[in-house]
């Protein structure tokens, strides 16, 4: 299919809402478990980066979810990689035999509807030269990397999974809907997890020395 042709398709049907992509995945798959390799069938033409935030709404609230971070967070950091390389999306076999629990998409929907919701409020296609495919996608996905790595690590800390989290899922919206706008926010949150980061290693620095202090005595 050349480009014209291509354009004149998504002219005349245009992709579906983010919300209900997610809503229609929710009632294909029902209450059993599924594996990721499951949600990429269904989700189809743009799969992967549905998948980025799919896999990034469970961490958008300030309490950690031990179990889920790790597995998780390897999904997205393969994403990411493949995409920063500027290659085609994938996921390891192993990864997309991994089971989502029962249950899954209802309880990630009961918190995260009211944000896909506001979200869509204020995605739509803006600052092109930002969200273009190319070099600038592979930067992107590059700090969508990083963000998923932190993710990687099961930190008993809270905001510890937030602050990546909501930079996934804003670059990763703002990729899907060519928005350069939400793809700086997601720079942003990403510059104030780096300082919360220096905060907290500070915070233990400073206990650390306190305890030393104390101990010395």
């Amino acid at each position: 299919m050349n480009v014209k042709r291509r354009r004149l398709v998504l002219a005349v049907n245009p992709p579906q809402k983010l919300s209900v992509e997610l809503e229609d995945l929710r009632g294909r798959l029902g209450q059993r478990p599924v594996t990721l390799r499951e949600v990429i069938y269904k989700l189809r033409g743009r799969a992967y980066t549905l998948l980025l935030i799919l896999l990034a709404l469970p961490f958008i609230t300030p309490i950690p979810l031990p179990g889920l971070s790790t597995p998780f967070g390897l999904a997205i950091a393969f994403i990411a990689l493949r995409l920063a390389l500027g290659q085609r999306p994938w996921l390891p076999m192993k990864l997309q035999r991994k089971q989502l629990p029962a249950g899954f998409f209802d309880k990630v929907f009961a918190v995260a509807s009211k944000v896909i919701a506001l979200l869509e409020s204020f995605l739509r296609p803006r600052l092109a030269p930002i969200s273009a495919p190319g070099p600038a996608q592979q930067v992107h996905a590059l700090f969508i990397l990083i963000s998923a790595l932190v993710l990687l690590l099961p930190l008993p800390i809270p905001f510890s999974n937030s602050f990546p989290a909501w930079t996934i899922l804003l670059l990763a919206a703002g990729l899907l809907e060519r928005d350069g706008l939400f793809i700086l926010l997601g720079y942003l949150v990403f510059v104030l997890g780096v300082f919360y980061f220096i905060l907290l290693g500070e915070a233990a620095q400073h206990m650390v020395d306190a305890v030393v202090r104390w101990l010395g005595h």
